[in-house]
């Protein structure tokens, strides 16, 4: 009897891996391709790439305790050599889009109230401290049931709310939103542009790129966000070398109608060998015996909380973004994601370029397709020739990036239709997360008001026993978090 041939007619499955990097970053698992995890880096990179300049200008604008400043050149090499690295290895170790770089907010404490307890080699050494305990908190699994424990509809809100704090910071980085000058004599604190009126060429470009970029997304214009930034920075440099705007601050003098960080032009020159004379430059116990244990054990603590639950909300909105959750609203490989997270954070430190977290700006990315850590292999690569890359980096202003974090903020606020708003149990504590991370400019403080809100609402109504244990903790170290003001004035 004849054996019948075999079938060779059968179709390949769409879903198998096609090579062995397929297989370890997942991207045919994941629904994406190479050119999509290509697209996303880039896009992820150029919502973030300001931090290479940002990130020295606020520390090298610092004295310490003795007088000292740091060298901007050194802090802009460093900056973007750490994010390089720890974006890397986030994309290898978590195989998850989520880029890494040197903190704001924390950056801005460490500057201006740490550093000037002490020296710069003792503020850095208490960022290093800060990432190791995080480092054990994870290993242990502590890190990863705290946020287990926080309940499913509180993650997406926590999503949300980083999305619309996300838009206020595109809308303020572009200048589309000020501060009103003389906001103690008024009820109105922010305002419209230059008095109520957009009145400059970059608020133009900036305008003129959100609705081109919406144009893209609504048409579903694959890269839309990237196209949108790239088209935008080529408007603001045709804009700059017809009207020489300059940028917002001249002289020491402000310049309301100039570009906010970057000027758009052609850079003199192209390549600049990074200073990473930085490295290294940290110590971890003078500061006990300079400041005093008391003070330093605050400081530690407030970088700890900020750090622990920045990154906690900020991997729930990428995730979310992406539709990379599981029904418990937890992100494949949360432990790899949360450990490296804290290695970067002792990083930055070990490094001098403060404590280095994960970016809301990564959603940029997921927008365009990001699914793996393939993205973060590119995002990573191009902060590290942005070492020497500095002037070129800098061509791409405010107005232009800012575009796509308002766009991202729109496209994470959809979430916002899973929560049952009838529940008040969950509905007030939603709200408060939401709510107040863009009117407190902290993914922290919304998440710390939104799980005392939690708790405080879930035993008002008798049901203690639906709180899982960690919550009773994590919001009594929230209310210690925002009472540390009054706290610090008794004890210090």
């Amino acid at each position: 009897m004849a054996v019948a041939p075999p079938d060779n007619d059968t179709p390949p499955d769409p879903a198998a891996p096609r090579s062995g990097f397929d297989r370890y970053f997942e991207i045919t698992a994941r629904g994406s391709t190479l050119n999509r995890e290509v697209r996303g880096g880039l896009a992820t990179f150029f919502t973030m790439a300001y931090i290479v300049v940002l990130n020295p200008l606020i520390l090298g604008a610092a004295v310490d305790g003795d007088g000292q400043q740091l060298p901007i050149p050194a802090l802009a090499a460093a900056t973007a050599l750490v994010a390089g690295l720890m974006t890397i290895l986030m994309g290898a170790v978590g195989r998850f889009p989520l880029a890494v770089a040197a903190g704001l907010g924390v950056n801005a404490l460490v500057a201006y109230e740490i550093a000037p307890e002490m020296t710069w080699a003792d503020a850095m050494g208490l960022v290093v401290i800060e990432g190791l305990i995080i480092a054990v908190l994870v290993l242990t699994g502590l890190r990863t049931a705290v946020f287990r424990s926080v309940p499913t509809q509180l993650k997406t809100a926590i999503g949300v709310g980083i999305g619309l704090f996300l838009t206020i910071i595109g809308l303020v980085d572009a200048g589309f939103v000020r501060r009103v000058p003389d906001a103690a004599n008024t009820t109105v604190p922010v305002g419209l542009g230059i008095g109520g009126k957009l009145v400059s060429w970059p608020m133009l470009v900036f305008v003129v790129g959100l609705l081109v970029t919406l144009v893209l997304v609504v048409r579903k214009v694959r890269g839309a966000i990237l196209i949108g930034i790239l088209a935008s920075t080529v408007l603001a440099m045709i804009v700059e070398a017809a009207g020489n705007i300059g940028p917002s601050f001249v002289n020491g003098q402000p310049n309301p109608k100039g570009w906010s960080l970057n000027v758009p032009q052609i850079p003199t020159s192209w390549l600049e060998w990074p200073d990473l004379s930085l490295l290294g430059e940290f110590n971890v116990l003078d500061s006990w015996g300079r400041a005093g244990w008391l003070v330093v054990l605050m400081f530690v603590f407030t970088l700890l909380i900020t750090d622990f639950f920045d990154t906690m909300g900020t991997m729930v909105a990428v995730g979310q973004e992406g539709g990379m959750l599981d029904e418990r609203g937890t992100p494949p490989r949360t432990k790899e994601i949360l450990l490296v997270d804290s290695i970067a954070a002792a990083s930055g430190g070990a490094a001098s370029v403060s404590s280095n977290t994960s970016y809301i700006e990564s959603a940029a990315g997921v927008a365009e397709g990001a699914r793996t850590g393939v993205a973060n292999l590119v995002t990573g690569a191009l902060f590290l020739l942005a070492m020497f890359l500095a002037p070129l980096v800098e061509v791409v202003p405010f107005e232009a990036a800012s575009v796509a974090l308002v766009v991202v903020g729109f496209l994470m606020m959809t979430a916002v239709r899973t929560i049952d708003w009838s529940d008040y149990e969950i509905a007030i504590p939603a709200f408060l997360t939401i709510v107040l991370m863009p009117f407190t400019y902290s993914i922290s403080n919304g998440i710390g008001a939104g799980l005392i809100a939690y708790v405080v609402v879930k035993l008002a109504k008798g049901k203690a026993r639906d709180i899982h244990p960690l919550l009773y903790g994590v919001a009594a170290l929230f209310v210690l978090y925002f009472l540390r003001g009054p706290i610090e004035s008794v004890l210090l």
